[in-house]
């Protein structure tokens, strides 16, 4: 099996990738309130010497009271935390790679287990996490303001420490996603709406303060999902038309790259095609897209937590897949959490070499 398209270049303004292979975004956890440590660059580091494409970092909030349900999850503001990721990025660029930050605000969030909450309720479109469960509290428009500049500051931080691009995460059921979703969005005011086009509001104007803090030329990624966390059957848009109306618009607000995610690459977006998420997105908008989902593994990232293990899995359909030219990128989790040498192995053939992936790896910051 062939995999050397997989390792043509890719160019798009600030991004120069000598491959396309992109390091998913895997949230960690080892940030001690909130600051990277010496092992988190290290760790990153090793993947950039293993010949990924390019790195997207873990998941890194913006700078709002609440907007992380987690002390160890890093923060993007404060000179700690920035001092920290000065030293990601660095030591990334002298081993040879490119990297972005992501930037995330989780939103209305469950509790996390280990008792630790923010100083002040999460905040949200509409107090909700999902239908049914209120914890926090909907979000004036003073809020929606002073956290569309959050966004905004974070993207120009990352510029002005030297990252490659950076991503806004817009998926998986936090933040932006709860403003996308009828069920989680039951505002009546400028951000709300019956229909997915109106409640696209508050994304836009998040996009458009990124774009304007860090210039036409910057290279800007957006991290999209249909499934939700809670019911992984979710579709907010439910044709290819629906598709067009949601991810056009942010494409002509600033997006640059549309990184698709779903559980399993392989699975058909819509009925009466074998197009995946990724595919549909470039098909409807014509923009780059990264397609993400059990890239090289038997089981789903939702599957590890609940202690399943995988085994590496071909690399033939994801390639039929490329080669057709249905997306542009390839987001790779779990294979580069447990193994930093997997993009180098899989360029030299060496697929024996090749480890599984077990819910032990979540636990570490794996260096070898």
């Amino acid at each position: 099996m062939s995999t050397n398209n997989l390792f043509s270049p890719f160019n798009l303004k600030t991004l120069n990738l000598k491959n396309r292979i992109v390091m998913a975004p895997m949230t960690r956890s080892f940030s001690p309130n909130g600051v990277p440590t010496d092992e988190v660059a290290a760790y990153y580091q090793k993947r950039a010497e293993g010949e990924v494409g390019l790195i997207l970092s873990e998941g890194t909030v913006i700078d709002r009271p609440s907007s992380s349900n987690d002390a160890n999850v890093p923060h993007f503001h404060g000179d700690l935390a920035l001092n920290g990721w000065k030293k990601v990025i660095d030591e990334v660029h002298a081993a040879g790679g490119s990297m972005g930050p992501q930037i995330w605000h989780m939103g209305i969030m469950d509790n996390h287990h280990s008792g630790w909450v923010p100083p002040v309720p999460f905040e949200g479109p509409s107090g909700l996490n999902r239908p049914d469960f209120r914890n926090g509290i909907a979000m004036s428009e003073k809020d929606i303001e002073d956290t569309i500049l959050a966004f905004g500051k974070a993207a120009a931080d990352a510029k002005r420490l030297g990252f490659d691009t950076i991503e806004i995460h817009g998926a998986h059921g936090y933040l932006i996603d709860q403003f996308f979703r009828a069920e989680t969005n039951l505002r009546t005011d400028i951000y709300g709406g019956k229909t997915l086009p109106e409640r696209n509001r508050f994304a836009i104007e998040v996009v458009k303060e990124v774009r304007k803090q860090v210039g036409p030329d910057f290279a800007v990624i957006m991290r999209f999902s249909q499934f939700k966390p809670s019911d992984y059957n979710y579709k907010l848009a439910k044709n290819p038309q629906e598709l067009e109306a949601w991810l056009t618009p942010l494409v002509d607000a600033g997006v640059d790259i549309l990184h698709c995610s779903q559980r399993r690459f392989w699975e058909p977006e819509f009925e009466d095609s074998d197009l995946n998420f990724a595919g549909w997105a470039k098909k409807v908008t014509g923009a780059p897209t990264i397609t993400v989902g059990s890239v090289g593994l038997s089981g789903d990232f939702f599957g590890a937590f609940a202690g399943e293990s995988s085994e590496p899995t071909s690399l033939e359909e994801l390639n039929r897949r490329f080669n057709r030219g249905d997306f542009d990128l390839v987001a790779v989790g779990r294979p580069l959490l447990s193994d930093p040498n997997w993009v180098a192995k899989i360029k030299a053939g060496k697929t024996d070499e090749l480890k599984g992936f077990s819910k032990e790896a979540l636990g570490a910051l794996v260096l070898e």
